[in-house]
């Protein structure tokens, strides 16, 4: 790979769900490391829509939704409703929400979707706006239900990726309208990452190469200054470093959420990301990938964290069916 083509690689770029064209052709373009499919729009779901957008990448793309269920799920009008997390804790068994994981990914998978950002594992408060898409207020139960739900998933070939680390549940806002903060890490360590160390640490279920985290855009006191959580390098440092976590980190929207564009270019805040420690930066709408990498390249990202990045990013897609 060329030097901007690794760079390529840390990109998860929205794709124009209505246009299999246009996503073929910025794929083709730009040889980036995966596509995000979100909002209601299903053409690229449909007649194998995705086979020709992975025909023009010479590296098998990653291929990402939000299907959580509930209120953010993208395969609803094709496969049927998912519940939300809160009402599958309600209704259902462990073993039951496995069983769902399971089969959603099969449907998942046959429609060419590699990669879902869910299960959320927030532990949710008083707060609102993680609302249902949260298992629960007992970081025991969100571990629970979480993990099997990723494990179904999984089994039926779905790489998984947990959120909103290190957890917005307790935030006391949306960030997708503005900066939200949550408590203090020295309360959040008994509660909001107790999910992250029980299924991501050392022994935990999920801590085999098949399940990546995404950082969300979180004000944290006691862990971040001035910047975000997924723009400072403390926030990486926890997961990596206290929580053991070695595999796939992406952040959150980065081009359409308040927390990151009310101050920054898309440019900056992906730069910024990366070299704080996200392997992949993530953004819906994919018309700006060649001022991103041009800034990227301009930058000088440092080659060593860069490689690493790159073959997590490999090692990641290498166990997407």
């Amino acid at each position: 790979m060329s030097p901007r083509d690794r760079l390529a690689q840390r990109l998860m770029v929205g794709a124009d769900a209505a246009d299999a064209r246009a996503t073929a052709d910025d794929v083709r373009s730009a040889q980036v490391g995966g596509i995000f499919i979100g909002g209601n729009a299903t053409a690229l779901l449909t007649d194998q829509a995705l086979r020709g957008v992975q025909a023009m990448s010479r590296i098998p793309l990653a291929v990402a939704v939000d299907d959580e269920g509930g209120r953010v799920q993208r395969i609803d009008t094709l496969d049927g409703e998912l519940p939300s997390a809160r009402a599958m804790a309600r209704s259902r068994t462990p073993e039951q929400v496995r069983e769902l994981g399971e089969e959603r990914g099969r449907e998942q998978l046959a429609r060419g979707i590699t990669m879902n950002l869910a299960p959320t594992v927030d532990v949710t408060g008083r707060s609102t706006a993680i609302g249902d898409r949260s298992f629960g207020d007992d970081p025991e139960t969100v571990s629970s239900y979480a993990g099997a739900f990723a494990e179904g998933q999984r089994a039926a070939g779905v790489y998984t990726v947990l959120k909103h680390f290190p957890g917005h549940g307790r935030a006391d806002g949306d960030s997708h309208k503005g900066r939200v903060t949550t408590p203090a890490l020295v309360d959040m360590r008994s509660d909001d990452l107790r999910p992250y160390a029980t299924l991501l640490g050392p022994g935990g279920a999920l801590a085999d190469g098949r399940t990546g985290v995404l950082v969300g855009h979180l004000d944290v006191p006691g862990l971040t200054t001035d910047l975000p959580s997924s723009l400072t390098p403390n926030a990486y440092a926890l997961l990596r470093q206290e929580i053991g976590f070695d595999g796939l980190v992406l952040t959150d929207d980065l081009g359409a959420m308040d927390a990151i564009t009310d101050e920054f270019t898309l440019p900056q805040a992906v730069q910024r990301a990366l070299e704080a420690g996200a392997d992949m930066a993530l953004w819906s709408g994919g018309d700006r990938i060649t001022p991103v990498l041009d800034h990227l390249e301009r930058a000088g990202l440092d080659p060593a964290a860069n490689d690493a990045a790159v073959t997590r990013v490999l090692r990641a897609k290498r166990v997407c069916s």
